[in-house]
């Protein structure tokens, strides 16, 4: 499936044209269906997946796991996908959330709902059970072209008059203070105060860069979300307690075990929450009990995904654990309007509503999947 993007979006390992996802379509033996998606890039710049090692991941491995099998409960077919294959965590992620979407289809309980069971199942406090019908959404800013910080800063005013709840300005080393003071002084330029926050994606060294760190770290950032390698951690741990601002684990935060790993060793306190990223709902779940209990500070991302997967984003991060603005935006800031496959929308307060919707097959996707692409699955 393809969908183009309205304008090229740049991070710090690589740029997205074209919004390119594994959609996938599960159905039961008495006809009822779950939609899930994987949505790695196609070259592997921000995990070591590709769209093409997810597609032969599922066909190959993960299709037969779950294909003619009975499952006794959601967590048995869910685990089942796990045993014998490492990593591929995006490739999992689809199956997954469409086994969740599936059973949300046959019982009429929203998704959120569900997650919430799963919650106390697990032991999550009553108090961080509780949810909203909403998530504010924040506006991610891609390196422009051409560096251009003129464009820069017509976005971050274009975002803010949308309203949107803060700007994340995507960072490399040689591109951080500027584009940050550009969108400050763009803010200011129309009266408004902005919480900003830099995203660099893991494209900082703390050996070689640590000026350039500590300059951005006199910006008074909101946060200073994956500074360095994901294979950094220690290096993270370090610098989190070496500067002022709260450094955000992104990348390195794959499974419940870097979860673990994080608080056990002081690490950051402030986690985004990619339900892609970590292989499903039901390891964000784990990561999600783990993080109220530790007093971390969480928010859901996207890389971006269709309205499939931002469905899934949107109905975890409506719990009251998570504390930031999410990544979770309206379809038109990526697509044309009517491209996506379940439309998003965002109110004049940058809010973007939680559809309680028991089943994404009523959003006629089938429909719109022959204008873009077929359904592997």
């Amino acid at each position: 499936m393809a969908i183009p993007l309205t304008e090229p979006f740049r991070i710090s390992g690589g740029t997205m044209r074209t919004r390119r996802s594994l959609i996938v379509e599960l159905t039961d033996a008495s006809g009822a269906v779950g939609y899930g998606e994987s949505a790695p890039f196609e070259r592997p710049f921000y995990s070591g997946e590709t769209l093409y090692s997810a597609k032969a991941c599922h066909i190959q491995h993960l299709f037969p796991k779950i294909k003619g099998q009975t499952f006794g409960s959601l967590d048995v077919a869910v685990h089942s996908l796990e045993k014998g294959i490492r990593d591929n965590r995006m490739a999992r992620a689809g199956i997954e959330t469409a086994l969740w979407d599936l059973v949300c289809a046959k019982t009429g309980v929203s998704l959120r709902v569900l997650l919430a069971a799963c919650m106390q199942r697990l032991g999550v406090p009553e108090a961080m059970r509780a949810s909203r019908t909403y998530v504010e959404s924040g506006a991610a800013l891609g390196i422009p072209e051409g560096d251009s910080l003129v464009d820069l800063a017509e976005q971050a005013q274009l975002a803010l008059e949308a309203g949107y709840k803060r700007i994340k300005v995507k960072v490399e080393p040689g591109f951080d203070v500027a584009p940050v003071k550009a969108v400050r002084d763009a803010a200011h330029a129309i009266g408004r105060k902005v919480r900003i926050w830099a995203d660099a994606n893991g494209s900082y060294s703390r050996e070689k860069d640590m000026v350039a760190l500590q300059e951005l770290d006199r910006e008074g950032l909101v946060l200073l979300e994956q500074p360095l390698s994901p294979d950094d951690v220690l290096g993270t741990i370090k610098l989190a307690h070496e500067i002022v601002t709260p450094v955000c684990v992104d990348e390195s935060l794959v499974d419940d075990r870097a979860a673990q790993l994080l608080l056990e060793s002081d690490g950051p306190k402030v986690w985004n929450l990619k339900i892609q990223r970590v292989g499903g709902l039901w390891e964000g779940v784990k990561i999600y009990q783990r993080a109220v209990e530790g007093g971390v500070k969480l928010w859901a991302g996207t890389m971006p995904e269709t309205g499939i997967g931002a469905h899934a984003i949107l109905c975890l991060g409506a719990f009251s654990g998570f504390v930031y603005p999410t990544d979770v935006a309206p379809s038109k800031r990526w697509y044309e309007p009517g491209a996506d496959l379940i439309e998003m929308h965002m109110d004049g307060q940058g809010h973007v509503s939680v559809s309680d919707t028991p089943g994404l097959h009523r959003f006629k996707i089938k429909e719109k999947l022959e204008k873009v692409g077929r359904v592997v699955g």
